[in-house]
């Protein structure tokens, strides 16, 4: 469901994406042709830290921008060792079978000494990854809130652009904030253990409360374990305000190793955007989620900058260790601090 962006896409933006260098100019042909190599390097481009990347970067998405807006956006979320990865390589599988094409966008733990992707995403996914119909890209999450790599919202912007289907973000799962990952996807599913020792622990209220459908994986190792969970998370999804007026969070059953349930998640995925799609709310989510980033990257240019600025790079050495040492307030050294930039 394309976002017809082409015809609202501001002059000047126009213009710059019809002047690129043609280094850059065959990036945007590549992608635009399906082809998975201008795409990695596209990525890699949106990656770099360098400031002539950065720019580059810049002015090949704005050249894709009105490309996208047309795959089925997947969030998936789950503790450690709820079979995300098997998983995704089900699903991945079936929809290429239903003869679609699907990007994963895996977001790997950072390596504590090198700061790069682990990859191990890549690696448990090994026949979704030999598929010439699918596109796995790890990224380092690199201390990103949620674990959602810096970058992700736009490689799936490019996916989009590259003619993918389904976009499938994953998100490390450690307990930090999955709001990162549901501000980002038109669906948000999570992934639960059927006998995960005090289930009640496991319900998450915050997670519960955003999540759009959730899934309990591994049924087939203790049907009634999952039985029990199920009827657990119901009950607590009434208790709770739902995220939408007009869809009940189904919870469903499967095995994601033995590819059981796999099509009845698809099926509850796709009544899901009939469902919203048809009240108008499937496009005002992306239209707000889209705001929404654009007050992220705001938030984060700024305090790049305020970083950067020469007095407050001189002075925050020393008044961060008078606020440790307690010889000043927090709030005395951020006044003053911020003060350098009027």
């Amino acid at each position: 469901m394309p976002m017809n962006l082409s015809e609202r896409l501001p002059e000047s933006m126009a213009e710059r994406a019809s002047e690129l260098d043609p280094a850059d100019r065959a990036l945007v042909d590549g992608v635009l042709a399906h082809q998975l190599r201008p795409l990695a390097k596209t990525i890699t481009l949106l990656e770099s830290q360098r400031d002539d990347h950065k720019a580059r970067a810049r002015h090949v998405l704005e050249a894709l921008l009105p490309h996208t807006g047309g795959a089925m956006r997947v969030g998936i979320s789950g503790v450690p060792g709820v079979g995300k990865s098997t998983f995704i390589e089900a699903l991945g599988l079936y929809l290429i079978e239903q003869g679609l094409r699907v990007a994963v966008l895996a977001v790997d733990p950072s390596s504590s000494l090198t700061g790069g992707s682990i990859l191990g995403d890549k690696t448990r996914m090994e026949l979704l990854s030999q598929n010439p119909a699918a596109f796995i890209r790890p990224s380092p999450s690199a201390g990103s809130l949620g674990g959602v790599a810096e970058k992700t919202r736009e490689t799936m912007l490019v996916c989009e652009a590259a003619g993918f289907d389904v976009i499938i973000i994953e998100t490390v799962g450690v307990g930090q904030s999955e709001t990162a990952v549901a501000g980002m996807s038109d669906i948000f599913c999570l992934l639960q253990l059927p006998n995960a020792g005090d289930d009640l622990q496991a319900i998450k209220k915050g997670i519960m409360e955003i999540a759009d459908l959730i899934v309990i994986n591994k049924a087939d190792i203790d049907a009634g374990a999952a039985m029990r969970a199920k009827s657990q998370m119901k009950t607590a999804l009434h208790m709770l305000r739902p995220a939408s007026p007009n869809w009940t969070v189904p919870v469903l059953m499967l095995s994601a190793l033995h590819k059981q349930g796999i099509a009845d998640f698809w099926a509850a995925v796709t009544e899901y955007r009939r469902v919203l799609s048809a009240t108008g709310e499937f496009e005002a989510k992306r239209r707000h989620q889209a705001l929404a980033w654009m007050w992220d990257l705001i938030d984060a240019g700024l305090r790049s900058r305020f970083r950067s600025h020469p007095r407050v790079k001189h002075e925050l050495p020393a008044l961060a260790q008078a606020v440790e040492e307690g010889t000043t307030t927090p709030s005395a050294a951020a006044l003053r601090l911020l003060g350098y930039l009027n």
